[in-house]
């Protein structure tokens, strides 16, 4: 009986656990049947998931043009390869859509995409045997270009295809890569978990300009079978993308072409260390070209020595270019008279401060003038306005007005601004011959256009206008920008008046700097390097960085541009404007005549020729007079009868060539100033044994002036590139 009662009551037990166990499932399925939803999860949702593909539809990135519509950047359509080896995938099919031949495609495929056979069979294989879908073939299988992908199309391989993918391309390669940048492909992860791939810019304008190009990405979605082929009724929904607005640059081809080309051969002439050139309108402040040394391909950036676009984001003591703001400041407060004499050379405000040498190692050029300064680039002038004119904190107030302590607010990123180093005597007057202080190649640019343009002074900018790439409507356009006026027209003719001079006036230190047909007011600039080994700065005729600020025509002026080339190597008959001047001219010159501005000067100017008359056997001072009297720069050694001379008769010289007479009496002349080539034809003439030291124009003579001479006189002579004699700044 005890035997039974348990039996009974296991039995009990079981029955109640099976039919709980009933009831929970039945009330599962039949909650699961009401909502729809497992655990959360809207098995309608989950369903419709499984069974639907759905791929983004890429917008296609704004493009880059510069003023005129010439292409700088745009999406290249390019393909990518890959093959599936699902055997599944063909099922049903009456031919195969999966790589039915392992052996074959790699040996087609192989010479193709520039790869190993056994390469390409190992990847076939390896997707076969892991049961994957599709195998790729690394960045040899990617971007292909049409005639590529149409050349591996036609070997009717089954398996094989293409997805057609963009890749941002410049077609002009390095042209203004600082300034256009480059964008690359990036992956990113969205929202719902998926992986899209999308151009985003990384630098220059395609970085400032990201959001805009890029546009906004489309998709398609549709109802799939488990092969992912579309359904009968696919229920297919489809969202347009929304391509990228164009974006348009003042830049203009041309121009920047031939400032790239001329950076390009300076670069392999000197192998400067950094070299930056900027070209822009004064009345707009578009900026017309703008390029750097080191540069690089935005196609293939790799290896770059130089991300930064030095122009707008390296501050550098500028050097005497700053003068025309230290004389313009003077002029504007009404203290300045280009007339009133000081005394060159040297300078010392107080015993308190050191003293301030001229670039000549402080030996100046005796008392001069205020305008003469200008011309020589004197440091002592420049120091004198400041410090016992102007008065130091008069002066800062025009830095500030000229915004020489601010970005420009030009429309690139990474601007750096310089800095005002405005703490002791000595730092203010240095900051106004160019040392000290730092400011950025735009910032200068900036604060020259009211010099440049009746004391109204432009923000720089290179965007010209953005432009809605469906329509054509143009949704954003930039005009002129007036962001002050530090000084007023009168000022800015005065100022234009000294640039002038220090280009074209006697004893100019821009002479260099002269066009054939056009005038030129700028001024130079030789600025000490800091010294990388310690304190000071670094010693060497090459260490400096060498630049120009000029406008042309100067009385109205159309461009104006920056220069500057940091420690290009020389020889030894060089100096450091030599580069300089090469960029400048050549590009200063022939964008003027591409944007076809009228030449102000006449045009037989410099084709006048000079035939020369007898030269020999002539008396001396007749035929000097004569010579004189045709334009031509005449030195007569000696007194008496000429004997010898440089040129011949019948030879056609041009205006202001210098000519060498040697008499029967010959005495010393004073050659100060003289070039190389000139003293060793003195010497040659006269038969002298001569030697020399240094290199550039005469500094120094043994010989006194009016010293009668005789074949075998010793003569020595020390040369020194101009502006650069004692290592100060110019």
């Amino acid at each position: 009986m005890r035997k039974n009662k348990t039996t009974h009551l296991m039995a009990g037990i079981l029955i109640i656990f099976f039919v709980a166990v009933f009831l929970v499932l039945t009330g599962r399925f039949l909650y699961i049947q009401a909502t729809g939803e497992v655990n959360d999860v809207s098995l309608e949702d989950w369903a419709d998931e499984k069974r639907t593909s759905a791929y983004p539809l890429e917008a296609e990135r704004g493009q880059i043009f510069d003023k005129n519509g010439m292409t700088l950047a745009y999406d290249r359509p390019t393909f990518r390869i890959y093959a599936i080896v699902d055997e599944a995938y063909s099922s049903d099919l009456e031919d195969p859509d999966h790589v039915t031949d392992p052996e074959k495609t790699a040996e087609m495929l192989a010479p193709k995409l520039e790869m190993e056979e056994n390469e390409i069979l190992d990847r076939l294989q390896s997707g076969i045997e892991g049961d994957q879908f599709q195998v790729e073939f690394g960045n040899a299988g990617k971007e292909l270009s049409q005639q590529e992908r149409d050349e591996i199309a036609e070997l009717d391989l089954p398996g094989i295809n293409f997805e057609k993918e963009a890749i941002r391309y410049y077609p002009n390669g390095m042209f203004a890569s600082h300034i256009i940048g480059f964008a690359r492909d990036s992956e990113r992860e969205t929202d719902e978990g998926e992986t899209v791939r999308e151009i985003t810019g990384e630098v220059g304008m395609e970085k400032e300009m990201n959001d805009l190009l890029s546009g906004q990405d489309g998709f398609i979605s549709y109802h799939r079978d488990k092969y992912n082929k579309k359904l009968l009724d696919p229920n297919e929904v489809i969202q347009k993308p929304e391509d990228g607005d164009d974006v348009y640059l003042t830049i203009d081809q041309k121009i920047q072409t031939l400032l790239e080309d001329t950076l390009s051969q300076v670069e392999q002439d000197y192998d400067p260390e950094r070299m930056t050139a900027v070209v822009m309108d004064p009345k707009t402040g578009e900026i017309v070209a703008m390029s750097n040394r080191p540069s690089y391909n935005p196609n293939n950036p790799a290896n770059v020595e130089n991300w930064y676009n030095d122009v707008i984001s390296n501050p550098f003591e500028p050097g005497s270019t700053v003068k025309m703001f230290t004389w313009a400041a003077a002029i504007e407060e009404g203290v300045y008279n280009g007339d009133e004499e000081f005394e060159s050379g040297t300078y010392r405000a107080n015993e308190k401060i050191a003293p301030i040498h001229d670039h000549n190692n402080g030996e100046g050029w005796g008392s001069i003038s205020y305008d003469e300064g200008f011309r020589r680039s004197s440091n002592v002038a420049a120091a004198k306005l400041l410090w016992e004119k102007l008065g130091a904190e008069t002066y800062l107030e025009y830095l500030e007005a000229f915004d020489m302590d601010k970005e420009t607010g030009i429309d690139l990123p990474g601007e750096v601004p310089g800095e005002i180093l405005y703490n002791w005597p000595l730092e203010k007057i240095t900051t106004s011959f160019g040392q000290g202080s730092t400011v950025t190649p735009i910032q200068q640019m900036k604060a020259a256009t009211a010099i440049a343009n009746d004391g109204k002074m432009l923000q720089p900018y290179v965007i010209q206008e953005v432009v809605d790439s469906s329509t054509g409507e143009v949704i954003k356009e930039k005009s002129p920008n007036v962001v002050g006026e530090p000084i007023s027209k009168e000022t800015s003719d005065q100022v234009r008046s000294l640039l002038d001079s220090a280009v074209n006036g006697e004893d100019a230190t821009g002479a260099k700097y002269k066009l054939d047909d056009y005038t030129v007011g700028g001024k130079t600039g030789t600025a000490q390097m800091p010294n990388p080994n310690g304190g000071g700065y670094a010693n060497g005729r090459e260490n400096h960085i060498f630049s120009f600020l000029g406008m042309a025509p100067v009385d109205d002026p159309q461009l104006m541009m920056y220069v500057s080339v940091k420690q290009p190597e020389l020889e030894i008959d060089e100096s450091g404007s030599d580069p300089v001047a090469f960029v400048f001219n050549n590009v200063m010159e022939n964008s003027l005549h591409y944007l076809n501005i009228d030449p102000d000067k006449e045009e037989d100017q410099s084709v006048q020729n000079i035939t020369l008359p007898k030269l020999i056997g002539t008396n001396s001072s007749q035929t000097e007079e004569e010579l004189n009297d045709l334009g031509l720069k005449v030195t007569t050694v000696g007194s008496g009868e000429v004997v010898a001379a440089n040129v011949q008769e019948g030879d056609e010289v041009l205006p202001n060539d210098p000519i060498l007479l040697v008499t029967d009496e010959p005495t010393m002349p004073n050659v100060m100033g003289w070039s190389l080539r000139e003293v060793l034809e003195l010497a040659d003439l006269t038969q002298l044994q001569i030697e020399t030291f240094g290199n550039g124009y005469v500094v120094t003579q043994n010989i006194e002036e009016g010293t009668p001479l005789k074949e075998g006189d010793y003569l020595g002579v020390e040369l020194a590139p101009p502006n650069e004699d004692s290592g100060d700044n110019e």
